[in-house]
């Protein structure tokens, strides 16, 4: 069975949603975030050497970084979420799948820490904004004539950039990209998508009511 080992509120919540689309047995390791500095618990260091989520474990290995997990579980558990390897298409996907990462994180994290730090910058918050509707509007145009990242199903690219279009929404900078809204609401609407939250929800012991 895979372990998850989970951090409340973080990129690891993506592979909740694609170990319920796999529909495999899996079991939740959860760790909470410190509720003073968001930051990690050090329990986390146990699992990998830098305190990050998501790790998983599976038959002895330990796996982490988002891409490769979600490699991972798509080549051996979930095929039909994944192009033929030897298809057109699949650089095409891998492209997406890890533009998720590289492209897309930088500038939206950025545009993040700034905010909340609140400082002046003499050029990177005007960078940042750019960068970030810059990779928004790639994404918008992308998704103007299908409903998924690969077409008309459900793919890890759309899994793996759910962490992007999930930040964004809950910034409120979604309203111009119409495209993206209305793939941000077909994901939402999906049975595992829903049961991702509601298990995020159930562990995470920081949420009052």
């Amino acid at each position: 069975m895979i372990e998850l080992h989970h951090l409340n509120k973080s990129r690891s919540k993506r592979i909740i949603w694609l170990l319920e689309e796999a529909a495999i047995p899996y079991k939740i390791i959860p760790y909470q975030r410190d509720a003073a500095t968001s930051l990690a618990p050090k329990a986390l260091l146990n699992v990998h050497p830098l305190g990050k989520s998501p790790v998983i474990t599976d038959k002895g290995k330990v796996i982490n970084e988002s891409g490769a997990i979600v490699d991972h579980i798509i080549s051996c558990y979930a095929p039909h979420l994944a192009p033929q390897l030897d298809s057109e298409e699949y650089i095409h996907y891998q492209s997406w799948l890890h533009f998720a990462e590289s492209s897309a994180a930088l500038p939206m994290l950025l545009n993040y820490f700034l905010k909340m730090d609140g400082s002046k910058t003499n050029f990177l918050g005007e960078y940042a904004v750019k960068e970030l509707n810059s990779v928004l509007a790639y994404m918008n145009d992308s998704l103007a004539d299908r409903e998924f990242f690969m077409g008309n199903y459900l793919s890890g690219a759309d899994i793996m950039n759910s962490f992007i279009i999930e930040s964004i929404f809950s910034t409120g900078l979604m309203s111009p990209f119409a495209n993206l809204e209305r793939h941000y609401q077909k994901i939402k609407a999906r049975a595992a998508y829903i049961k991702s939250d509601e298990l995020e929800a159930h562990h995470d012991t920081t949420t009052t009511s």
